[in-house]
């Protein structure tokens, strides 16, 4: 896309769908991507941003579309996945990165219903929209999804979210298995601090919680990093990068942790 670039262009002319592309580590995953010669469909219920993105992408050379849907309501993912496919033909490759974070207690607007909603069922509903419209093979075809490091540990008030993301691990799991005959492999990514807006909101909210600074907030969260530092987003993009190349043929049904060894399973 980019002359001068260094990536390899291992994904030249196939058709890559990126959900949650206008921020934070869908942005990232957008631009490695085209860095590497995919062509790429957007989908989020905020238009704007991912038509930014793609059109960031179309002025230095690459192929990108914005197509608006809210992964809440299935009708409006098959749509879009369908528009998608029309334009810009067959899919070689989801990743799945919308989903929506934060706290959420119990009482009234309890947001545990839409966390859920969003990171889970959304999430499941996208990938059943994509496989209607994969690639034939026999070459391999992928599912990436992106979790967190709260699928794996628990943390207080943060109910809906660590269920939710707990749950995308099972969902992996059962589709690595489902969708093998067909050559497709599923993977998750289960990201620790990345530095994003979320990531922000989350030190803001510790900081609140603890009456301190957010400085002191985040230098406290990396004390729990053994490599005391925050992921950056195009870190999160660069193992998409591998998983969706030839380098990681056998992987299939993991979650892959990539948190600083925050948490080593």
């Amino acid at each position: 896309m980019q002359p001068g670039s260094s990536w390899p262009r291992r994904f030249e002319s196939r058709h890559v769908a990126v959900t949650g592309a206008g921020t934070g580590i869908g942005r990232a995953i957008a631009l490695r991507l085209a860095e590497e010669g995919a062509i790429q469909s957007f989908f989020a219920r905020d238009a704007r941003r991912i038509e930014a993105v793609a059109s960031e992408i179309r002025a230095r050379g690459g192929r990108a579309q914005a197509f608006a849907c809210d992964v809440r309501q299935r009708a409006s993912v098959d749509r879009a996945f369908d528009a998608a496919r029309e334009a810009q033909g067959a899919f070689f490759a989801l990743v799945a990165n919308s989903g929506v974070g934060g706290a959420n207690q119990p009482g009234a607007g309890d947001r545990f219903d839409d966390l859920v909603a969003t990171n889970l069922v959304g999430t499941y509903s996208t990938i059943r929209a994509a496989e209607r419209h994969l690639a034939p093979g026999p070459d391999p075809r992928h599912v990436v999804v992106i979790a967190s490091i709260l699928a794996r540990i628990g943390v207080a008030g943060y109910t809906g979210y660590c269920a939710s993301k707990a749950g995308l691990l099972g969902l992996v799991r059962a589709l690595a298995v489902e969708l093998a005959p067909q050559n497709v492999q599923v993977n998750a990514i289960c990201p620790g601090w990345v530095e994003t807006d979320m990531a922000l909101e989350g030190l803001e909210g510790m900081a609140r919680g603890m009456n301190v600074a957010v400085a002191e907030a985040r230098r406290i969260a990396m004390t729990a990093v053994p490599l005391g530092r925050m992921s950056q987003p195009a870190e999160i993009a660069g193992v998409v990068a591998w998983l969706l190349s030839p380098d990681a043929r056998g992987a299939t049904g993991q979650g892959f942790d990539v948190n600083g060894g925050a948490y080593m399973s």
